[in-house]
């Protein structure tokens, strides 16, 4: 019994990290990075409608949104590239927020500007304007979230991030409609382009990550650069761009395969929450097959289960804080598996909505723990001399299992009924948990065989956990 009040004690302690003042700034940019989406997508969608817009050229406009997938093509050039003037003045993190975010809110007034009916390819263009510059802020803001941080600290940053950029979605989304009735579109979009200034007002009142680069990747440089020199045709300024774009762009790529496993990462990454996003994905059909309304499905799982993400990110934080990111990402993994039944218990029940509401509680709470801790890790596996890239290569490399591994859900649903369908949405969970266990299995039996005269090594985060 007097155990209790410590254990009470040390997870009060692992809550109070949301109270530090880096934690409050990424909320904010979360509300930030989020408020974009929704303006060059569903709410985007509205005005096309009222804009008489045929279904094909609207469905088209899903296009705009290819910035957000191959975001690491141009991330290099964030990491390494120095901006004239804002470079100087703020930093390399901050003075490439401020450039993004400047762009963005530029682009919104001018996407405003226009009229649907009368220049759609003006529209379609800016909207492509308006997705890249919200594609590169997160660019900047996942390296700044990552390298403000200390590790404890990462789950909490991640549930923070995830709490403003639903926040945002949410005010772009349903709080630009409710504008939008009573105000012309241009002025909604001027609102929506000046509370981007909210992420840049935080930017500017926070300061500058520390440039910190691990002794592997300076070294791997270096040997680059001056084989360059010795090369009689490539010296000069020629050498120097060559070395240049080595660091920018091969080295973050070639870093992270340095790591063991590294493979079995990106495999992990690829299929953790597959289970997850099998069962999101025909989620609104089941809803509407078991005679579940519009309404009752947009206040359940749409208003309710908001708050439950929102809560489970919550958590999520706290459990990383508390257990570390590879035990957190296995209790939330399990979580996530065991919630999938809900569904099972739904489909036997039929329309009955206090039950639809239980689903959704456990499912979105534990859906939400599990992104924390994923986000977490995520940020755990980047090198600081390259953070900017390597998130986001990890970060796209996530959406394989939702955009591709899950594109078989429809045709799966089609051949089996609902319980069946769910029960295997719960086994495709297992293997990125098993994968799990075998990576920290790994990594114990490494630091079992770790000579124990090698004493505390300086944390440059240049391996993977």
């Amino acid at each position: 019994m007097s155990s209790s009040p410590q254990a009470s004690s040390s997870w009060a302690k692992a809550a109070s990290v949301y109270l530090d003042r880096r934690i409050i700034a990424i909320l904010f940019l979360g509300f930030s990075s989020g408020l974009p989406l929704a303006l060059t997508g569903a709410t985007l969608s509205v005005w096309l409608v009222e804009g008489g817009i045929a279904k094909t050229a609207i469905g088209m406009f899903a296009l705009v949104g290819l910035p957000y997938t191959l975001k690491f093509a141009w991330a290099p050039l964030i990491d390494r590239l120095r901006l004239p003037v804002l470079t100087r003045l703020l930093g390399r993190r901050r003075g490439w927020a401020v450039l993004t975010q400047l762009g963005l809110m530029l682009a919104l007034l001018g996407l405003g500007s226009t009229d649907p009916a009368v220049d759609l390819w003006r529209m379609a263009l800016l909207a492509l304007v308006v997705s890249f510059f919200s594609a590169s802020q997160d660019i900047v803001l996942d390296a700044w979230r990552v390298e403000i941080l200390d590790e404890r600290q990462y789950g909490a940053g991640a549930a923070a991030v995830v709490l403003g950029y639903r926040i945002g979605m949410l005010t772009s989304g349903a709080g630009a409609l409710y504008l939008a009735s009573v105000l012309p579109w241009s002025l909604v979009y001027t609102i929506m382009a000046a509370l981007v200034g909210v992420g840049l007002v935080t930017m500017l009142l926070n300061r500058e990550p520390e440039i910190r680069v691990s002794p592997e990747s300076a070294r791997r440089e270096a040997d680059v650069a001056a084989f360059l020199e010795r090369r009689p045709g490539l010296a000069g300024w020629r050498a120097e761009l060559l070395a240049w774009l080595f660091g920018a762009v091969v080295a973050p790529f070639a870093d992270f395969m340095t790591r063991r496993a590294w493979v079995a990462i990106l495999l992990f990454i690829a299929i953790y929450k597959l289970g997850d996003v099998y069962a999101g994905a025909m989620a609104t059909p089941f809803y509407l097959e078991l005679g579940f309304s519009k309404i009752e499905i947009a206040n359940v799982t749409k208003a309710f289960g908001l708050g439950a993400s929102i809560i489970g990110g919550l958590l999520g934080g706290v459990v990383v804080s508390r257990l570390g990111v590879m035990r957190s990402l296995l209790v939330c993994g399990l979580l996530q598996m065991v919630s999938n039944l809900m569904f099972v218990l739904l489909a036997r029940s039929g329309h009955d909505i206090g039950m639809l509401t239980v689903v959704i509680a456990v499912e979105n709470v534990t859906g939400g723990m599990g992104t924390g801790a994923f986000v977490a890790y995520l940020s755990s596996l980047c090198n600081v001399a390259y953070t900017a890239t390597q998130y986001a290569l990890l970060s796209s490399f996530s959406a394989v299992g939702r955009d591709f591994l899950a594109a078989s859900s429809g045709w799966l649903a089609d051949r089996m009924d609902w319980a069946s369908y769910y029960l295997l949405s719960t086994s495709a969970a297992l293997p990125g948990l098993l994968l799990l266990l075998w990576l920290m299995r790994r990594q114990s039996e490494e630091f079992d065989r770790r000579p124990a005269s090698v004493g505390p090594q300086p944390n440059l985060r240049s391996r993977s956990p």
